[in-house]
């Protein structure tokens, strides 16, 4: 299984010791064990035999995976930090699950495709430029420290795009639109920001 290394940032801040501490980026502080449970929605009563994940739009074979389907592709791995736009962050989260570019390899995008939708089995949506979501940098996730993620916390799948604000790693994934342009989901359309990059504090829509 291919696992991939925390992305980092800026210079690593130090305590009063003198020692190195976690990259945290700016407005952050660290959760420690805490692993917050935020929603925008009710938690569904959504089973593995349920889960499905299609990619279509800009593709050249639209497809849907079921469950059995998605674990046939290559696993991979992704170990490091997650970013939340209320100010948390917590260090050394560790999932599993199939690297996005393992689906989208299937439907081949195409020259056109820019940017995606997700979406979720609930109707949540967010945006993100197709670039941000290939080239190691996106996972279907399974599996959080070993265990099957909890439904509170985007179980049985979710999407997971770690180096942005959490909100972009859409709960209970149910599949990606490819399209040729930009095109807000929930909270882009309630004042977050477009993209949502933590380095750059892009919390909200004008920063």
């Amino acid at each position: 299984m291919n696992v991939t290394r925390g992305f980092t940032g800026r210079a690593r801040p130090q305590d009063v010791s003198g020692a190195p501490g976690p990259v945290l980026p700016p407005g952050q502080y660290d959760a420690r064990q805490d692993w917050p449970v935020l929603s925008a929605e009710v938690t569904p009563a959504l089973t593995a035999e349920d889960w499905t994940f299609r990619i279509d739009g800009l593709v050249a074979r639209p497809r849907t995976w079921d469950w059995a389907q998605a674990h046939e592709l290559p696993g991979s791995a992704y170990e490091g930090a997650l970013h939340c736009v209320t100010g948390w962050s917590r260090f050394g989260m560790r999932f599993s699950g199939v690297s996005l570019d393992a689906f989208l390899d299937e439907v081949r995008p195409g020259a056109s495709a820019t940017h995606a939708v997700a979406y979720s089995h609930t109707g949540y949506t967010a945006n993100l430029p197709l670039a941000d979501l290939t080239g190691g940098r996106a996972w279907i996730a399974f599996d959080h420290d070993g265990r099957p993620l909890t439904p509170e916390h985007g179980g049985p799948a979710r999407l997971l795009v770690p180096y942005l604000y959490f909100w972009k790693s859409a709960k209970w994934i149910a599949g990606l639109h490819l399209l040729d342009h930009d095109e807000p989901g929930f909270w882009e359309r309630n004042g977050y920001h477009d993209r949502g990059n933590p380095w750059e504090e892009q919390r909200y829509s004008g920063d």
